[in-house]
């Protein structure tokens, strides 16, 4: 029993996890075939529904779900992805400058169509090497860039434009870029940057030596997600908790930073299939001994999405049950009272490789419900979910549902 007698409360996210669901369907989710004993026995004692991550007209963007996830309203504070992103990489933003998150990209058919938003995956060694060899580029055009995580950086654009519309590149894979270019505001200097790093990037060593491995070739920049630093009030000051966040992606850990969650760094979190599990869920129960609340993301199941292969998901889905929620339920044994919310951000279904708006099933669980001796009687799908006929239009709520200021009752509709 831990020493502190006060409840203590986790999120789980795994990223991207659902799917859609119905009679129209060929074939059922891979969440539905995924074999998922802790989340199907969370489920069978728990309370599970639906709820709404992604407020009408609003991007189903990790950014804006991962919000709601953690409590804050994204109509009321987001004002883009990029400053999130720079708070996590400990870049400060003044109050004019505008952040744009920069991939590393695989653009094929004379440069005109949308291969991989990731490079496939290109190591954060790689990318460091030809960030460098993109800087004196950037700064030319007077921008400045600073290096990230595998294909994930950062372009910071002074009194830069933020009614510039530029789009995703994760959300337009196998399609021509020509209509997704930067445009409005400021889009000519951003044009200008995608294209001279064509001819720089084709024949960088880095590439070359990715070819011949069979790799795809970073041999493109891609500005998207941009704004200015939103204002934000911390988890502390509204939720009058303690907290941290364990998440390998730059995005996650940049809301937790704005929120005054503390950062937990995780050796071997890659935010891809391979990632260190094990050592998050440790990290997560470690911190919960000093901590009052734990925010902790998974992004493989999203990866999997992205990539289109149904049993790459299934098994970023079985490694997530496995090596999440499992570690997570048994080390719990060790501290008093608890609360878990576990949910998807949103959906990425592999049939369309892109984010989708549509509600995602989540299950609440505390302490006094859990007995992992008892009979597993249903297990956790999205159709199940769905049939509980409990409905959370807007996800937000569902901390308050957590941390017991409000009940399920009072934020959720009958129906969907």
């Amino acid at each position: 029993m831990s020493s502190d007698s006060k409840t203590k409360y986790l999120v789980l996210v795994p990223d991207g996890m659902a799917d859609p669901f119905g009679h129209d369907q060929n074939e059922i989710t891979p969440l539905t075939a995924a074999k998922t004993p802790w989340m199907d026995k969370m489920a069978s004692l728990g309370t599970v529904g639906m709820a709404r991550t992604v407020p009408a007209d609003m991007s189903p963007g990790s950014d804006v779900a991962n919000l709601s996830i953690m409590g804050y309203s994204p109509r009321e504070i987001y004002t883009g992805r990029a400053p999130f992103e720079a708070a996590s990489m400990g870049v400060g933003l003044g109050e004019n400058d505008v952040a744009f998150r920069l991939n590393l990209v695989t653009l094929e058919r004379n440069f005109s169509l949308m291969a991989d938003h990731s490079a496939d995956h290109i190591s954060s060694a790689e990318a460091r090497e030809i960030v460098a060899s993109l800087a004196p580029l950037v700064e030319s055009l007077g921008l400045h860039l600073v290096a990230g995580i595998s294909y994930r950086h950062l372009l910071v654009w002074t009194d830069g434009p933020v009614h510039c519309v530029t789009h995703p590149p994760h959300d337009f894979l196998g399609h021509t870029i020509h209509s997704r270019l930067p445009s409005g505001e400021g889009a000519d200097l951003l044009l200008r940057l995608i294209i001279k790093s064509w001819k720089l990037l084709e024949q960088h060593p880095v590439n070359l030596r990715r070819v011949q491995r069979g790799q795809r070739p970073a041999n493109s920049v891609w500005p998207w997600g941009q704004g200015r630093p939103p204002r934000i009030q911390t988890f502390f000051e509204r939720f009058g908790k303690t907290g941290a966040v364990v998440a390998a992606v730059d995005l996650v850990r940049g809301i937790g930073e704005y929120a005054g969650l503390k950062s937990i760094d995780v050796p071997g979190a890659t935010g891809y299939l391979d990632t260190n599990y094990q050592g998050k869920a440790s990290a997560a129960l470690e911190v919960l001994r000093e901590r009052d609340f734990v925010f902790l993301h998974v992004e493989a199941p999203d990866e999997a999405g992205h990539s289109g292969q149904r049993d790459l998901k299934i098994k970023a889905i079985e490694d997530f049950d496995e090596k999440i929620a499992g570690p997570v339920l048994e080390g719990l044994k060790s501290f008093g009272t608890w609360r878990i919310l576990l949910m998807p951000d949103h959906q990425t279904p592999v049939s369309t490789r892109v984010h989708s708006s549509e509600p995602v099933p989540f299950i609440i669980l505390d302490s006094a419900q859990w007995d992992p001796a008892k009979e597993t009687v249903r297990p956790f799908t999205e159709a199940i979910a769905h049939k509980t006929g409990l409905f959370v239009p807007d996800a937000s709520k569902l901390m308050s549902v957590l941390l017991e200021r409000e009940t399920l009752s009072e934020v959720s509709e009958g129906s969907h």
